[in-house]
């Protein structure tokens, strides 16, 4: 198995006549239009470091499945508001995992997606630490109740929104978290040497095995 190590945050708007090309559109501003994405759920891996994205994106290359935790929003409505966020809760001891939530939204700034986005990473990570809150209480006082726990390290989002294309095209809204590089786990990699290893022998012995001698 492999664990992702690193990861990068982007974002994009596309407008299409089309459906899909609108989303083809946002994946490009966003500059991931050339990865087969697979996309999964809301861990953020232990030790899982965050890079910018220019750097990710070296580190990805054409036609490779890359694996993402994305929001996407789209409407075809003239002038409708859509956003869509991913949230990051991040722990304060790296060893533990943190979460990355989606969120998309019909009518919302970007300030309300993005901040109700990063509250429920927040919250997913605080219920896992055992962290006592008032799920009643306002995102901006269980923020401080949360990071004052000594145990989330830090919260944020990216988020994008936009308005409907006052034409009624299709306008296409995505946020991602974009895994960018892997660790192997020891228990993969030895098996996989093991293997490699007996198919060159296996392959040296065919070749010894169909070798003429000439007297």
């Amino acid at each position: 198995m492999f664990t992702p190590k690193k990861m990068f945050f982007t974002k994009g708007v596309g407008v299409h006549k089309d459906k899909l090309a609108s989303f083809e559109l946002a994946l490009r501003d966003a500059g991931i239009e050339k990865h087969n994405l697979v996309t999964v759920s809301s861990i953020m891996p232990p030790n899982c470091h965050v890079t910018s994205k220019e750097k990710g994106e070296r580190m990805l290359h054409p036609g490779q499945i890359v694996f993402c935790v994305l929001a996407r929003s789209e409407t075809n409505e003239p002038n409708r508001l859509i956003s869509a966020s991913i949230g990051v809760a991040r722990p304060s001891d790296e060893n533990n995992y943190g979460y990355l939530s989606e969120h998309h939204a019909f009518g919302e700034v970007a300030k309300k997606t993005g901040e109700y986005a990063e509250d429920l990473a927040a919250t997913m990570l605080a219920t896992t630490l055992g962290i006592e809150f008032d799920s009643a209480k306002a995102w901006e006082e269980r923020e401080q109740i949360y990071k004052a726990s000594g145990n989330i390290f830090k919260t944020s989002n990216v988020t994008q929104s936009a308005e409907g294309n006052k034409d009624g095209l299709w306008t296409t809204v995505i946020a991602l978290a974009v895994f960018c590089e892997y660790s192997m786990h020891k228990d993969v990699i030895a098996p996989l040497i093991k293997d490699e290893m007996q198919n060159k022998d296996n392959g040296n012995n065919a070749n010894g095995a169909g070798a003429v001698s000439k007297s």
